[in-house]
């Protein structure tokens, strides 16, 4: 996984554990925490530019894309959006967090005709 500026913020232990409980291969469990670390990603950045505005989008993309590691990202945006960056970001964490393993649980539960053979 690639190092960006939100990464102190990740907590995903709960997930990485379940992963590790269900996937088969070592490669199964790479190609999950990639998944996880691409919805992540995605899930971050829409949640910034929904609370960034919109004349800042081209500004804050362009710091992201040259340099995604840069922690002076998060100074950058504390100036500009109104909530407080790091809270609404671990909070939108945590509620993907649910979601996945949500989704994680689901997909490898038995299904009730696996049960009933």
């Amino acid at each position: 996984m690639s190092s960006v500026f939100y990464d102190h913020l990740i907590d995903l232990k709960k997930v990485e554990k379940h992963i590790k409980k269900v996937a088969k291969t070592p490669e199964e469990r790479e190609e999950l925490y990639k998944l996880v670390d691409e919805i992540v990603h995605h899930r971050v950045i829409g949640c910034i530019l929904d609370n960034l505005p919109e004349d800042e989008h081209e500004v804050f993309m362009r710091k992201l894309i040259k340099k995604p590691h840069d922690r002076r990202i998060m100074k950058y945006l504390a100036k500009r959006v109104a909530k407080d960056v790091e809270e609404f970001i671990k909070s939108e964490i945590n509620k993907l967090a649910v979601e996945l393993l949500s989704i994680v649980e689901e997909k490898t539960r038995p299904s009730e005709k696996s049960k009933l053979s």
